[in-house]
């Protein structure tokens, strides 16, 4: 109890409750579940390259080039539309959150009250019914039959009994009987949140997506300075005036900045979530939905996570022939008091058969058995049979039979009758059993089919429990997880972390597991080279959650493994993982597609910056001519091809696989690029002519580019395609459009040989693809071989 508190029946009163939480001693705890509306406006305004671009944009407009200004209209609209599905990512992502919070039920003033778990306060009274979970860690104040689930901390499947006097903690729930208890510890002091607490220190998920990107774009930024310096300077030596010299050095930076990438990338994950939101699955980081297409190990508690946290009767093995026992075990659930998991699993089976009842001894987790007597129907004795069978001549035979049930992983109830009731709660001596019942936990209907999914991907099952090995053995069978072999006792694992990463990897069940230990093993798998996942429910998952590459928390589970997971899946539904992986999927191979595209135009402006910077030429485009070919071949239908279906497998090397395309393709776009310009140029045509041919060049190349990774074509993608040709031809052939642009068609023979140059450039474009693929293809055939 809290200091200088008397505990009342009645609860707190009012006045007693605002005391508390002005001293703050309230379950309020600050749990970040998405970034802030001032969050989200500065990370997609206040960036690096929008700075770059926001300082040219001002030079061009002080300049008076307004149509030169186009990409400052780009920029201001990337950042809106950024803004504007983060927002919405943010809504969906914060309406789930609440949804998902707990209730609790409190005695104040007299009155039973139903309140948010977050407005519970010390010395609070509260209130628990079967279902009901707890909140804080308390005391309890009195006990009817009050028993306690509290797999969530342990692991341990089986109910402990509670009365008064003994200790609660948040994260367990009532699964039989009624209790009060009072609330001693609340907030960041409470037991689950103390170890959400150690799990937030860790870091957030590594998104190799993300990583990749920043890298890419840190290389890009730090060369814009001396590029700059080196074309403003060829510009002058050109003998351009200072507008032309400034408008050059503009266009040349802003070509090689990958404007729309970032914005992209971000719009990309915030649509995930929005995806995800719809079919019940939270995603508390945006990366995370990436990372999952990258697991290809998955580790699963097994109460509550591949079972649904309900018991069925599997089957009945009796022991003498002859009885009714269907309406016998009837009679005995309908006469119990308190109807546990165990009573509640063999009473769906069972009707009642109405027998009148004579006497009985209600359950207790003490005494193991319950009792009830039907007169001239018998006395009947349901317990555990160790209990029953205890000091028994006649129990050889029958206690090897229980014990080997056991060791299946099933929960034996045995069914004994009586010639006489129990006096004083002490079992009689003439007890004969009758009858074993098998029970056992109910698996997710869901989960097997789930299961055969990941094990078809590759990805490795490893169920870590706190439960008795065998019964997590037992679920695993069942589950589909494993078909043979023995489930790994982790009280005798080692303190090495190499010998533990060698029994992570011989085995697939683990029981008896600490939350320590879980985290541990996570570890173990990680130092193999192993890209994690986690899913759990309990308070026991939480550390293990927050250090795999991938936590997944079960939404019925405790606030805590809720607030430090990556993806909550609100319903619980294992069917849902396969569409998880199918997102992460589709948003890395998308934005691999589309890093391609805005980054072959990176490459081949930065390579044609160097040569004019060399040559002294005058730079060949105008800020105007790259934001054409930036809209039509890059940022129109990357924002498209960004959210396509896509079920490409992941496989590592990201950035590798970028730079091998992106640095050849663009070579050669801007070698063809710059024969272009400088035949144009040295064979009679304007400055006006020869950049338009340079343009027309490097449209056509680009849009070759879009064609090879529109690959595999498929309606929709031939329509783009065709949509961005048709608007192409426009910008040329409609007057206003080609004025906008200032584009100017040279005479016959340059155009003939700005033709030649376009064409063979997607020739050794479409070459060198092909040459890769074949490559690709050779390397896939000596792996396999």
């Amino acid at each position: 109890m809290g200091e200088n508190t008397r505990y009342s029946v009645s609860g707190l009163t009012e006045a007693e409750v605002r005391q508390r939480v002005e001293d703050g001693r309230v379950n309020a705890y600050v749990q970040k579940a998405s970034r802030t509306y001032a969050e989200i406006i500065r990370s997609n305004v206040l960036t690096r390259f929008n700075a770059v671009l926001g300082g040219l944009f001002l030079v061009v407009i002080i300049l008076g080039s307004i149509n030169d200004a186009l990409f400052g209209m780009v920029l201001i609209l990337n950042s809106l539309i950024g803004i504007i599905q983060e927002i919405r990512a943010k809504k969906t992502l914060d309406a789930l959150s609440l949804i998902s919070a707990p209730k609790a039920k409190v005695i104040r003033e007299g009155s039973q009250i139903e309140i948010p778990y977050d407005q519970v306060v010390v010395d609070d009274l509260l209130v628990l019914h079967p279902g009901d979970q707890v909140v804080v860690d308390g005391t309890v104040v009195s006990s009817a039959g009050l028993e306690l689930d509290e797999s969530m901390l342990t692991g341990e499947s089986l109910p402990v009994g509670k009365v008064s006097g003994d200790e609660l903690f948040s994260g367990s729930h009532t699964v039989a009987g009624t209790g009060r208890y009072l609330a001693v510890k609340v907030g960041s002091e409470a037991y689950a949140q103390e170890l959400a607490d150690k799990a937030r220190k860790f870091s957030l998920s590594k998104s190799e997506l993300r990583e990749g990107i920043d890298r890419l774009l840190k290389w890009i930024f730090w060369s814009i300075v001396p590029v700059a310096m080196l074309l403003f300077y060829s510009q002058v030596r050109a003998g351009l005036s200072i507008h032309d010299t400034f408008i050059g050095t503009v266009a040349g930076i802003v070509g090689i900045i990958p404007q729309g990438l970032v914005l992209l990338t971000s719009i990309a994950f915030a649509i995930s979530v929005i995806t995800l939101g719809r079919q019940r699955v939270l995603v508390q980081e945006l990366p995370a939905v990436e990372v999952l297409a990258r697991v290809d190990v998955l580790c699963v508690d097994k109460t509550g996570t591949l079972t649904d946290g309900t018991l069925q009767t599997c089957e009945i093995v009796e022991l003498e022939e002859g009885l009714d026992l269907s309406s016998i075990l009837g009679a005995i659930c309908n006469a119990s008091i308190h109807k546990n998991p165990t009573i509640a699993a063999i009473e769906v089976n069972y009707p009642d058969p109405h027998w009148p009842l004579t006497g009985s001894v209600p359950f207790s987790s003490e005494r193991k058995w319950s009792y009830a007597g039907f007169g001239e129907h018998g006395h009947w004795i349901l317990g555990a049979p160790e209990m029953l069978l205890d000091g028994k001549e006649t129990s050889g035979k029958i206690k090897e039979t229980h014990e080997a049930y056991a060791k299946k992983g099933y929960r034996v109830l045995m069914l004994a009758r009586s010639e006489s009731a129990p006096a004083n709660s002490v079992l009689p001596d003439s007890l004969v059993p009758v009858a074993l019942i098998l029970i056992a936990e109910r698996v997710r209907k869901d989960v097997a089919e789930a299961m055969k999914f990941f094990r078809e991907q590759g990805v490795a099952i490893k169920v870590i429990s706190g439960d008795n090995p065998s019964t997590a053995h037992s679920v695993a069978r069942r589950a589909g997880i494993t078909n043979g072999g023995d489930a790994y006792d982790v009280r005798f694992m080692p303190e090495d972390e190499a010998e533990v990463a060698e029994i992570m990897e011989a085995y697939d069940v683990f029981g008896r597991v600490t939350p320590y230990q879980k985290q541990k093993m996570v570890k173990a798998l990680q130092s193999k080279g192993h890209v994690v996942a986690m899913t759990g429910d309990g308070v026991n998952d939480v550390l293990a959650l927050k250090d795999a590459d991938l936590g997944m928390a079960v939404g019925s589970g405790v606030a805590a493994t809720k607030s430090v997971a990556r993806i909550v899946l609100l319903d619980g539904k294992f069917a849902t993982l396969p569409r998880i992986v199918a997102e992460g999927r589709r948003l890395i191979a998308n934005i691999e597609l589309v890093a391609n595209l805005f980054l072959v135009k990176t490459v081949c402006v930065m390579l044609i910056d160097l040569v004019t910077s060399v040559t002294g030429m005058p730079f060949p485009f105008l800020p105007r001519h790259l934001s054409l070919v930036s809209e039509i071949t890059i940022g129109i239908p990357a924002f498209f091809l960004a959210l396509a279906p896509n079920i490409k497998r992941y496989k590592p090397g990201f950035v590798d696989r970028i730079l091998h395309f992106v640095i050849p393709i663009g070579s050669i776009a801007a070698i063809f690029t710059m024969a272009s310009f400088y035949l144009a140029l040295n064979g009679g045509a304007s400055l006006e002519e020869s950049r338009t041919a340079a343009t027309l060049t490097l449209l056509l190349s680009s849009m070759w580019v879009l064609i090879i990774l529109a690959r595999p074509i498929t309606r929709l993608r031939i329509l783009l395609v065709a949509s961005m040709n048709i608007l192409m031809v426009m910008v040329f052939f409609v007057p206003f459009m080609r004025n906008f642009f200032a584009l100017d068609f040279p005479q016959f023979k340059i155009l003939l040989i700005t033709g030649i140059m376009t064409l063979v450039s997607i020739v050794v474009i479409e070459a060198y693809w092909r040459l890769r693929i074949r490559s690709k293809v050779s390397e896939s055939d000596k792996g396999r071989g």
